[in-house]
């Protein structure tokens, strides 16, 4: 695998217990072991579906629970139930990394190199010296503003539903640097949509991507209900779009949980999913954000899928537990659901005292 920089002091990944089978087909449900705090765990759920929880956590309409590789806990809001699929907004860029991750193990990518875009090689243009890696990490120092209150400077809205819908990888690619590459973090769903430009280069535009992501990476796990979206011009809209259910987004989670193997067969590099957890330093990052994926969502390892209105994936190595929550929740709301997830993840035991 190509020299990436991969932090030493991860916390170990567990494996699927040999007494729970793999969830390709179904997931096995069990109940709570005797050392789960299921007070703390059904307070928490209970408060992530209430409307005047404090703090406000907007609405829910699904969480999952997996414990050791089992369902333990499964609620939805509504009238919607465990086949209603729902949009991923940006956990598609977790996605995303791992479709990259594939193609690493294949050696078909080296994400050290330059991504070596069209419209970035004329001899002067800065812009060369981007790498996947900067775009992974999102240091390519570009001027995209990720802005999502209104439209009125918001090159996300524009890029996903204005000018640059149709093409919005090349809409992103437009953007002169703002900063060096490598020197400035700034999240940035115009980074992920040129990943997803460099993947198409590769495989193929729209059918090609499409099948490629579900013979590698859903199918391989059961993730049945998924489903990518492509823009006009064949992309896959990797920074916002792949449409699921609840169960199909735990079964991701727990393929990264896992350190991308699946029913003893590798998918995804051990060392593809070290680098999504190392987390990156580069100003203003303040170290939560690894590559594609968040970091420390209750500051014990745990590293998580986050999406626009509170969709989140966490994975927590430390007590082999993943949390899906889908909903919808608006800014204010951002601390009440995270809260409320980590009090979830907390009612388990650590697997190391």
């Amino acid at each position: 695998m190509p020299s990436l920089h991969i932090s030493t002091h991860l916390a170990p990944l567990p494996t699927q217990p040999s007494a729970a089978a793999w969830p390709t087909a179904a997931f096995e449900t069990a109940a709570l072991d005797p050392g789960v705090d299921s007070e703390r765990l059904g307070r928490a759920a209970t408060a992530l579906f209430a409307p005047d929880s404090s703090p406000p956590s907007g609405e829910t309409l699904a969480l999952v629970v997996v414990h050791r590789g089992r369902l333990v806990l499964e609620r939805y809001g509504r009238d919607l139930g465990p086949d209603s699929t729902l949009p991923s907004w940006s956990m598609a860029k977790s996605i995303l990394h791992a479709a990259v991750g594939v193609l690493v193990r294949e050696g078909r990518i080296d994400p050290t190199a330059p991504v070596d875009l069209p419209p970035w090689r004329a001899r002067h243009d800065p812009r060369r010296a981007i790498t996947l890696d900067h775009l992974l990490r999102m240091e390519s120092g570009l001027a995209f503003r990720e802005v999502y209150e209104n439209r009125e400077g918001s090159d996300v809205i524009e890029m996903l539903f204005g000018r640059g819908k149709d093409d919005v990888a090349a809409f992103a690619a437009g953007f002169p640097l703002a900063h060096p590459p490598g020197t400035h973090h700034s999240y940035s769903s115009g980074d992920s949509n040129l990943v997803a430009w460099v993947v198409k280069r590769i495989l193929g535009p729209g059918e090609a991507t499409q099948t490629f992501l579900e013979k590698e990476i859903f199918e391989r796990i059961g993730m049945r209900s998924a489903k990518p979206r492509f823009d006009a011009s064949g992309t896959f809209i990797g920074s916002s779009f792949v449409f699921a259910n609840a169960r199909d987004f735990a079964r991701f989670g727990l393929l990264y949980l896992c350190g991308g193997v699946w029913e003893g067969e590798r998918l995804v590099p051990a060392e593809w999913i070290s680098y999504a957890r190392t987390p990156t330093h580069v100003r203003p990052c303040p170290g939560d954000y690894g590559a594609h994926w968040w970091l420390s969502l209750d500051g014990t390892g745990t590293f998580s899928a986050n999406g626009f209105q509170g969709q989140y994936i966490v994975c927590s190595p430390e007590r082999d537990v993943v949390v899906v929550r889908l909903g919808i929740s608006q800014p204010e709301h951002r601390l009440g659901v995270v809260t409320g997830l980590a009090e979830i993840v907390r009612s388990f035991p650590a697997l190391i005292s």
